[in-house]
């Protein structure tokens, strides 16, 4: 004798092996569709946003990779400089971007780690956006006006105690890593004087150059030129370390003021969703013009330090995000550091 499910039954089982099919057949749709763009992309020009003004260290490397990554990819690539509010409005131009891999951003700590403490941005620092690579970094050196009337940083203390009163030192921005440079300096040195927050870290070069500002802090690179020029001061590496590049340039500990280290890391960023294969692509791009010798040369003379093969991976770098959040963000809280 013939069994037979009842009909309500064999109904629902029915409607079950159909959802499931369509499931089946949605999803590989979806995949073959990702798949199909990451074979064609790029297929326009990609637009790197830079959350700061034109001339200062974040602007300088990105602007190093573009022409390189232009011939690995076959495509355009574009600098946008968005600056204000400490880089949050290019940030947010990036995380409200289509994630289709052609509006990336290159951050930095200050964007990717500080601002998620002091700003309030209608991001998050970490949930809206797809890590892609760990960038070069380097270490900020202490710089000022070439007629400031001290040679070394012993001497600078001495005239800042002094001077309290008269001092101006400039930061890229606040809560940029300059800013909290110059909050170190004044902390270590149990002073308090101005701090002027710049649009970046062009602008504040641009001052300091023309003698319109005392000293400022920020990565090496953005200094030594002028520094071998005759055209500033430089007193200390902010670091345990010296630079291989200018091993004349004492560190902070070695000139006297021992703990004073600030550094910066760099990275790029695509919009929370961009397909994984698209940021594997970027990825591996970059990864082709850092083992380039020739790069690597040209970033080491600017003193920058390249992360480590393992360090280049989108985990990578949102691991040395998280590591950063969880050390940096209880100290800038505890001293009340706000940007809004």
């Amino acid at each position: 004798m013939a069994w037979e499910l009842p009909s309500g039954r064999l109904k629902k089982d029915l409607k079950m092996k159909s959802l499931i099919s369509a499931l089946v057949v949605a999803l590989a749709c979806v995949l073959g569709v990702s798949s199909a763009f990451a074979d064609t992309y790029p297929s326009k020009p990609i637009t790197i946003v830079v959350p700061f003004a034109p001339g200062g260290a974040t602007d300088v490397l990105p602007r190093l990779f573009a022409e390189r990554l232009q011939a690995e990819l076959g495509t355009p690539i574009v600098i946008e400089n968005v600056s204000g509010a400490g880089g949050t409005i290019g940030m947010q131009r990036v995380a409200r971007a289509t994630p289709d891999g052609y509006t990336i951003v290159c951050g930095n700590w200050t964007t990717f780690v500080s601002n998620g403490a002091i700003m309030k941005t209608s991001y998050d620092v970490v949930t809206d956006f797809e890590p892609v690579i760990l960038l070069p970094g380097n270490s900020h050196v202490i710089a000022a006006r070439k007629d400031l009337p001290a040679n070394n940083l012993a001497e600078l203390v001495t005239w800042l105690k002094a001077n309290q009163d008269k001092v101006s030192m400039a930061t890229a921005g606040v809560g940029t890593g300059g800013h909290f440079g110059a909050v170190l300096l004044q902390n270590l040195t149990h002073t308090e004087f101005p701090l002027v927050h710049y649009r970046g870290g062009g602008p504040a070069l641009a001052d300091l150059l023309a003698g319109h500002i005392d000293l400022t802090t920020n990565q090496a690179t953005v200094f030594l030129p002028y520094m071998r020029n005759g055209m500033l001061k430089v007193f200390a590496v902010l670091a345990d370390h010296k630079l291989a590049q200018a091993p004349e340039i004492p560190t902070a500990d070695e000139a006297g003021l021992p703990g004073y280290h600030v550094s910066n890391w760099n990275g790029f960023w695509a919009p929370k969703g961009t397909p994984k294969d698209v940021v594997a692509k970027l990825n591996a791009a970059v990864m082709k013009v850092l083992a380039d010798p020739a790069m690597t040369q040209k970033l080491l003379n600017l003193t920058y330090e390249i992360p480590s093969v393992d360090q280049q991976t989108p985990a990578a770098l949102a691991k040395i995000q998280k590591d950063e959040i969880e050390k940096w963000w209880p100290i800038i809280k505890a001293a009340k550091i706000t940007g809004n």
